[in-house]
């Protein structure tokens, strides 16, 4: 049960934390609660899909199919939040500005939230669908199924749970600095999945299998609590090789370039905003 237990927190954790960054980087925005709920609907449906189809997809392209396709997930998902954060950089003073006039961009469909359903959804594909795997392997090692389904149940409780307290804890803060906040969560998100996915490829024998730089696991593990949630947030990996700090820093590099070179040429294009 415990096994069951942490797991499930750990991964519905990771999904919870990725939706609570998107909710409060969209507060206010009319129609967001429908394409994220949407997003982590066709998550599950996928996840639940992924459950019937696990052997086939662990043992395609000569058994790293897994790895690809959480690879990926990943990969696809820096796509949306790098291109939600670019176009957030160059609409963040008129947010601030008019928020009401912006939300109702999203229904005429100038704002992208569709990205954010994309990515919410994804999120959610990635974290059931490693659940389903995980869950597979505790079941053919012969724990119960009325433990593993009660662990599953606390493990879900406890990961939304800890997403709550982290998106009431943002709504405190005042919307001017909201979105820069979130933007830059999304962005460490977004550096930490190019890492995890490079990670992926390097299992796949795709990518050269490195020796780590360095090992902080005795000092802060990954399986810790805060460990936990220092890779989920930043991206913290206690034994990272070369190749992830090159996925983790480009990553970085490009989405924060592009967010400054749009958010620069759009403040030379603007008229000063008008002081109420």
């Amino acid at each position: 049960m415990l096994g069951s237990s942490i797991i499930v927190f750990r991964e519905v954790l990771e999904a919870a934390l990725v939706i609570t960054i998107l909710l409060a980087a969209t507060r206010g925005l009319i129609g967001r609660n429908r394409w994220i709920g949407g997003g982590v609907s066709m998550g599950v449906i996928g996840a639940i899909i992924v459950a019937f189809f696990a052997g086939n997809i662990a043992d395609a392209f000569e058994g790293i199919g897994q790895e690809l396709f959480n690879a990926g997930v990943l990969f696809c998902a820096v796509f949306m939040l790098a291109w939600h954060n670019i176009w957030m950089s160059s609409h963040a003073r008129e947010l601030v500005a008019n928020l009401q006039r912006v939300s109702n961009d999203v229904s005429t469909g100038e704002l992208p939230v569709y990205f954010l359903s994309i990515a919410a959804g994804l999120a959610v594909l990635r974290e059931g669908s490693e659940i389903v795997l995980f869950l597979y392997g505790f079941a053919a090692s012969g724990e119960g199924a009325a433990q593993m389904t009660l662990g599953s149940i606390l493990g879900l409780v406890g990961g939304i749970a800890v997403g709550v307290l982290l998106y009431s804890g943002l709504l405190r803060i005042p919307t001017a600095l909201l979105f820069r906040v979130t933007g830059w969560l999304i962005l460490l998100l977004a550096a930490g999945m190019a890492a995890t996915a490079s990670g992926y490829l390097s299992q796949a024998g795709l990518l050269p299998s490195l020796m780590p730089l360095w090992n902080t696991s005795e000092f802060l593990s990954e399986h810790s609590v805060i460990g936990q949630l220092l890779h989920i947030m930043i991206g913290y990996q206690a034994r990272p090789t070369v190749i992830d700090l090159g996925f983790y820093f480009g990553t970085l590099i490009l989405i924060g370039s592009g967010m400054y070179l749009i958010s620069k040429q759009k403040f030379r294009q603007s008229p000063a905003l008008p002081v109420n």
